[in-house]
């Protein structure tokens, strides 16, 4: 008897067990679908935003747009970098790159967006402190730009002390109060510069950033490549021997990073070229650019279509399965060769 009594003792007791067992499963699947789905909501691209609408709202709700509804020149341009660092910031999810708990740490498709926006708004910040706020290179630097354009170069995988949102936010906060300075027309001390030379500039360094991401997304597929890096100039020299030709692909743990890159600076791209469009718009008619111009734009609208596959497929280029770097290299390299020409455009008219 005292045997049963001590069986029915144990198999109680196991029972026991199993249902904690069970809580303890039931609550990690709960978890876990939580986690996914906040990474998948996160890992969602902000909406596009109208680059002129946002100016103007800005400028009135500081108090600066008068009757005639103008914007002082160059305001549009500054303030879509604002708005593209702000939506960096504030976007589902906030910035995730520097994230060191779930979601955040499991994701990489969003952090890869959030550098390719983050290195255009940079190249931006650079144009705007050393190019288009001087009217000559004897002239001094805006009092604002000069704080704020280290403010976004700082390490963006910073979670604390400072933390890389913080150092960003300053960032944007000493680009409002140039924004403010530029629309107040009794402060003349702050200007933008809307001249074919300072356009052209910025426009190299776009040209060189897309030529950089085009090149790493036909590296998708191995490729051989010719030594070109002294090609035009027979008295050229370089510090080391290289050989006359190199194999190069993209590691395909890092493909989908790179499209996922090219596509954040696509987005940022195509919301600064439609702020300069409006900005520049008599240098552009100037110099019958602005038909150029739109066709980049709609050929960077394009790297922004929606992904309807579950993953980043990498076929071969002719293969069975379609390879979407290589797709949004075509776009890129499109792009790039009408920048290329709009700047022979505006060197030349």
């Amino acid at each position: 008897m005292a045997n049963l009594i001590d069986r029915i003792a144990f198999w109680k007791h196991t029972d026991n067990l199993s249902g904690i067992g069970k809580g303890v499963v039931a609550g990690l699947l709960v978890i876990v679908l939580i986690l996914g789905g906040l990474g998948f909501y996160w890992s969602q691209a902000p909406s596009s935003f109208d680059v002129v609408a946002a100016a103007k709202a800005r400028a009135e709700q500081r108090g600066y747009l008068n009757n005639s509804k103008k914007l002082a020149v160059g305001y549009t341009t500054s303030n879509t970098l604002y708005e593209i660092v702000d939506t960096l910031l504030e976007k589902p999810g906030g910035f995730i790159t520097n994230d060191i708990m779930p979601p955040g740490v499991f994701m990489d498709n969003m952090p890869a967006w959030e550098f390719g926006v983050l290195v255009q708004s940079r190249d931006l910040a650079r144009a705007l402190r050393k190019e288009f706020s001087r009217s000559q290179s004897q002239s001094t630097e805006d009092v604002n730009l000069k704080v704020a354009e280290p403010q976004y170069n700082f390490d963006n995988k910073s979670w604390a002390l400072p933390s890389s949102e913080s150092e960003y936010q300053k960032g944007n906060d000493e680009l409002l109060a140039y924004l403010d300075r530029l629309a107040n027309k009794a402060d003349s001390n702050a200007q933008f510069y809307a001249r074919a030379d300072n356009l052209r500039d910025w426009l190299s360094d776009v040209s060189t950033r897309l030529g950089s991401l085009s090149q790493r997304l036909s590296a998708s597929v191995v490729k051989v490549r010719e030594n070109t890096d002294l090609a035009g100039d027979p008295t050229a020299r370089q510090s080391t021997e290289t050989s006359s030709h190199t194999y190069v692909r993209t590691p395909w743990t890092q493909i989908d990073d790179v499209f996922y890159e090219a596509r954040g600076a696509s987005w940022a791209l195509i919301h600064i070229l439609r702020a300069i469009e409006v900005d520049f718009v008599f240098t552009l008619q100037d110099k019958n650019a602005l038909v150029s111009l739109r066709q980049i734009i709609r050929e960077l609208e394009s790297t922004q279509a929606t992904v309807w596959s579950p993953m980043i497929l990498n076929g071969s280029g002719f293969g069975m399965l379609a390879n979407h770097s290589l797709v949004m290299a075509s776009y890129i390299s499109r792009a790039n060769a009408a920048i290329i020409d709009l700047r022979r455009l505006l060197e030349q008219g």
